[in-house]
């Protein structure tokens, strides 16, 4: 799961996703509920990922167990839960910068790039994907992809690390007690094709070179691809099997 974007990229967009969602959050307002996530209002959101925040900033840090429960709670009881928000992406930011190129720290997903990078990227996507779901509380509705504004580098990036980290992990159920068969995901705009074989084992995915015949072809832009495979989306193209029920169904992505 190699990627070609740079650390400073990945810090640049975790910057950019924490203001947006501070941002649409504020306009929104903290009762509001998040249309992407309806069992959240925004005031859940924000302390959902501060709490992400400060938890990836305990790992990078090496100070061991945090209490996510309790720090959930402090962001839905803090005063300013959108300043509380704010602090921990700054702390998160500044202890990413300050660690060592060869940290030497747990990280959760398989054939990741190094423990100080891949934090990085990790928490990039992740604060990407909730600021289009404040976007979401803000507009009431599920956005497009242009509205989200996600580049495309770093929306194929994501759903790398989607696909060939998440997805593949042997506890998700991404599977079928039927015959096997195989899906191609297809960013049109990139170029960037991935090539998945759904069985009654972990899904197995690899990155391809060329569109190929599929059972099922999922494709878009790569931002519409990331926002419709984290369940932010719907703009999903398909053609053959349509896949997408199933991942809607079996693809609830875990944070750790």
């Amino acid at each position: 799961m190699p990627t070609s974007v740079s650390f400073a990229h990945h810090l640049d967009g975790l910057a950019l996703a924490a203001a947006r969602l501070h941002a649409y959050g504020d306009a929104a307002g903290l009762d509001t509920v998040v249309p992407t996530a309806r069992d959240w209002t925004v005031r859940d959101l924000v302390a959902h990922q501060g709490m992400v925040h400060r938890w990836a900033t305990s790992v990078v840090r090496g100070e061991g167990q945090v209490d996510t429960d309790a720090l959930e709670r402090e962001g839905r009881e803090a005063l300013d839960p959108m300043a509380w928000l704010g602090h921990g992406a700054d702390r998160l930011r500044a202890a990413l910068r300050r660690a060592p190129q060869d940290l030497d720290v747990w990280f959760f997903l398989p054939d990741a790039p190094a423990p100080r990078h891949a934090w990085a990227r990790r928490q990039c996507h992740e604060t990407t994907v909730h600021a289009v779901d404040a976007l979401a509380a803000k507009e009431g509705r599920v956005p497009t992809a242009d509205e989200a504004d996600i580049t495309a580098e770093l929306a194929a990036d994501g759903i790398d690390e989607l696909l060939l980290g998440f997805a593949t992990r042997r506890d998700e159920q991404l599977r079928t007690t039927g015959t096997p068969f195989e899906v191609e995901v297809r960013a049109d705009d990139t170029g960037d094709v991935w090539r998945g074989r759904v069985s009654d084992g972990p899904l197995r995915v690899v990155r391809g070179t060329e569109a190929r015949d599929a059972d099922a072809v999922v494709h878009g832009s790569a931002a519409q691809l990331f926002l419709g495979l984290w369940n932010r989306g719907e703009e999903l193209q398909t053609s053959g099997r349509d896949v997408v029920p199933l991942w809607r169904e079996r693809m609830q992505v875990s944070w750790s």
